[in-house]
């Protein structure tokens, strides 16, 4: 919308990629309630001689499918009448309290209701929230969990990036397809990448259930999270499913050696349109009431497909934050959501996933986007390929461990070559495609699909449908290794289908790290209070804080080593013996710091110092003035630098330049910082800047009052590109300092010729 009759601040904010997100209203009526709804139900529990005779006011014999199952296999009546008497303030409160006992508050869980869970969480600030899921988190060491997916479902690509991933730290790599008979293709292709580089990461195949438990019994697949849940007994009808059902599929999974998770979470029932008027946070107690209640290992939740949904309504990553919360409270692993982007505002992506960051969680993102967006099958995810090292960077901001870590171009472009001809290997092997070098080289470079000449996906279900009907299992995939010459990744993946046998990752909140199994059996969460609980290793830290973009003095001093700057001759300033004081009202003096020239050479905006002072020059001598270089050794402070300057200027004007390229024009009766002009964003002054600085200063000592030079600043976070640059290079000026020593005189030379 554009008028005249309008502050334009309103037309700029719809511009913004906040612009393109919708908001929705509370309206109970049709589901949109986040924390509490007039039509959820109170707490409340009746147990009559050991039975229970309702639950959340509904009596036994109105009880619906979901009531009935959480009702036999998840209420522990031994703990209700303890648990269900006791006020959800004084709950909310031992949750954010760190002496009482993870073990504790999860007994109390095993005995409340979906309402009573529900009740006290939506008492808990989203602080506290974060506070109390770092305590009741299950496994002592957080992780990550990624997407692996491509839109031509080409196998080549899939194994260099399942390469990526793993090499990125990633615990659990997923993928699904575009073309659904493209299953066994990916899993194959996913399966060999993972093992490349690395042994013991968790791989999930994400397709009909009765296809990813074939691919999972094939050897192709060590868990599966897909298995959905619902909080109102017409969603489950609809997807042709129950409790039992379910429960009965889990438990399908773990006899073959297959970690299994399921997923619910918010807003799922209101865009299925089965919501019964209830919470969105009520009906995800009952999801979670249910899980615990089928023995599963855990869950994935917080939102997932439904995130932008709930975050659509005023408090929903609130609540996001609170189903969370339920899931460890009630001893599941948590697959923390943060898989769907819930916003095109990076502002808004960024401020979700750091509560997760702070407190931990045993996967953060239940699907991060190890590829591009457009890459993402699943769709784009809260974080992408594009925005991997943004989340390295917010590891290293906070010190906290979000489960990935930093690595070299070197060694990606490496396992990417390994990954490649592996599956190139196994794919010639087994008889199922070739793949040519040129093929191999387009995936090896590419950012993306857009950029690769492997396979179409119509290929990839030739492939797919020949291992399915050759039933080719993983130890296939083991031998075809082995007899190519790939002994390491044949032993990783032999090592992972051992695992599966031993099946000890099917503990809660299992991954594999060094090949050791961590879960919370062996390696609970211990958190009780600062200096508790999971910190990173000095290992650790340094691995997270290595990240690209990284400058030391070294690299720095590398960078200035000469003073040869972009094939410029060499340049020097020549003393010529003490700084006199200059008569001739004509004369503007140039205050140069002590490493200028000396130990650095450019401006933080690229330009040599040569020409700065070339250009400098000019323009005192185009406004009528005479130039003089003193070199100032007492200080490297820019105002001081051109205070210095004016003194010794026989007109009283000087200018004071660092080497970093900040500048003033100074008065010799002014005070130190109170110039006449200056230039302090370096990085954007270009040499039109200080030629036009250099004719005003001339002016200046002509008794004129010029428009000053600005140098324009479009809101650009300077500080962000610079200071860390800007701060190195001040501690070279000033190590050059001598507070005793005098001005001196000083002549440039350019190649030998002094000017």
């Amino acid at each position: 919308m554009s008028s005249s009759n309008r502050w334009r601040r309103f037309t700029e904010w719809e511009e913004r990629p906040l612009g393109l997100d919708r908001f929705a209203v509370e309206d109970a009526e049709n589901g949109f309630s986040v924390f509490k709804s007039p039509y959820d139900p109170e707490p409340a529990i009746e147990i009559e001689d050991g039975k229970l005779v309702s639950m959340d006011g509904r009596k036994l014999a109105d009880f619906d499918i979901i009531d009935m199952f959480i009702a036999r296999h998840h209420l522990d009546l031994d703990a209700a009448e303890r648990a269900m008497g006791m006020e959800s303030a004084a709950i909310a409160r031992m949750l954010v309290d760190i002496n009482v006992p993870r073990a504790e508050l999860e007994s109390l869980a095993r005995g409340m209701t979906p309402a009573k869970l529900a009740d006290v969480v939506s008492r808990l600030s989203a602080l506290e929230i974060a506070f109390a899921y770092s305590k009741m988190r299950q496994r002592h060491a957080p992780g990550n969990q990624a997407h692996v997916t491509n839109a031509k479902d080409d196998p080549v690509q899939l194994a260099a990036d399942a390469a990526t991933a793993v090499a990125l730290g990633f615990d659990e790599i997923e993928t699904t397809m575009r073309v659904a008979g493209n299953a066994w293709s990916n899993a194959l292709a996913c399966t060999v990448g993972a093992a490349v580089g690395r042994g013991g990461v968790l791989f999930q195949c994400s397709i009909e259930e009765a296809e990813e438990l074939q691919i999972g019994f094939a050897g192709f697949a060590s868990y599966a999270e897909t298995v959905s849940v619902y909080g109102t007994e017409r969603a489950f009808i609809d997807g042709d499913d129950t409790p039992w059902s379910k429960a009965f599929l889990t438990a399908a999974y773990a006899s073959r050696g297959i970690k299994a998770r399921c997923t619910s979470g918010a807003a799922a029932e209101l865009l299925m349109g089965f919501h019964e008027k209830r919470s969105l946070l009520y009906l995800e107690a009952r999801c979670l009431c249910l899980q615990r209640a089928m023995g599963v290992q855990g869950t994935q939740n917080g939102g997932i497909d439904g995130a932008p949904l709930t975050a659509s309504m005023a408090g929903g990553v609130r609540e996001l934050m609170a189903e969370n919360l339920l899931a460890v409270w009630l001893g599941l692993e948590c697959a923390s959501g943060n898989d769907t982007r819930i916003s095109e505002s990076e502002i808004r992506v960024g401020a979700k996933i750091t509560p997760y960051l702070m407190a931990g969680s045993d996967l953060i993102c239940s699907g991060f986007g190890s590829i591009k967006k457009y890459d993402n099958s699943f769709n784009a995810s809260l974080f992408n390929g594009e925005e991997v090292e943004d989340y390295l960077a917010l590891q290293r901001d906070f010190e906290v461990d979000g489960g990935l870590r930093p690595v070299s171009e070197d060694q990606i472009l490496g396992l990417r070559v390994r990954a490649t001809e592996a599956l190139a290997a196994v794919l010639q092997e087994l008889g199922l495609a070739d793949v040519t070098q040129a093929m191999r080289s387009s995936v090896v470079f590419a950012s993306g699909s857009d950029e690769t000449a492997s396979f179409s996906a119509g290929q990839a279900s030739e492939i797919s449908a020949k291992i399915k009907d050759h039933g080719l299992t993983a130890l296939d995939v083991v031998k075809a290794l082995a007899k190519q010459g790939f002994r390491e990744e044949a032993e990783n993946l032999i090592f992972m289908l051992r695992q599966r046998v031993s099946g000890d990752y099917l503990q809660t909140s299992a991954i594999i790290r060094d090949g050791r199994v961590m879960s919370a059996v062996n390696t609970p969460n211990d958190y009780q209070g600062p200096g508790t609980g999971y910190r990173m290793t000095p290992e650790r830290w340094q691995q997270v804080r290595n990240i690209r973009g990284t400058l030391s003095r070294a690299a720095v001093l590398a960078a200035e080593s000469t003073g040869r700057v972009d094939g410029h001759p060499p340049f020097r300033l020549q003393s010529t013996g003490p700084a006199r004081q200059g008569n001739d009202p004509r004369e503007v003096v140039i205050g140069v710091s002590p490493a200028f020239a000396e130990r650095l050479h450019q401006t933080t905006a690229g330009h040599p110092l040569s020409d700065v002072i070339r250009t400098l020059t000019a323009g005192i001598e185009e406004g009528g003035g005479i130039a003089r270089i003193v070199r100032i050794l007492h200080t490297a402070d820019t105002s001081f630098l051109g205070l210095t300057a004016a003194k010794l200027a026989g007109s009283g004007i000087g200018i004071g330049i660092q080497a970093k390229g900040t500048a003033v024009i100074h008065q010799a009766d002014r005070l130190p910082h109170l110039n006449l002009e200056l230039f302090s964003n370096a990085p954007l002054i270009s040499l039109d800047h200080y030629r036009a600085f250099g004719r005003n200063a001339a002016g200046y000592a002509r008794g004129e009052r010029p428009e000053p030079v600005i140098v324009p600043v479009r809101g650009e976070a300077l500080g962000a590109r610079f200071h860390v640059r800007v701060a190195l290079l001040y501690a070279l000026e000033t190590e050059l300092v001598d507070p005793g020593a005098k001005p001196v005189d000083v002549v440039a030379e350019f190649g030998g010729a002094s000017a």
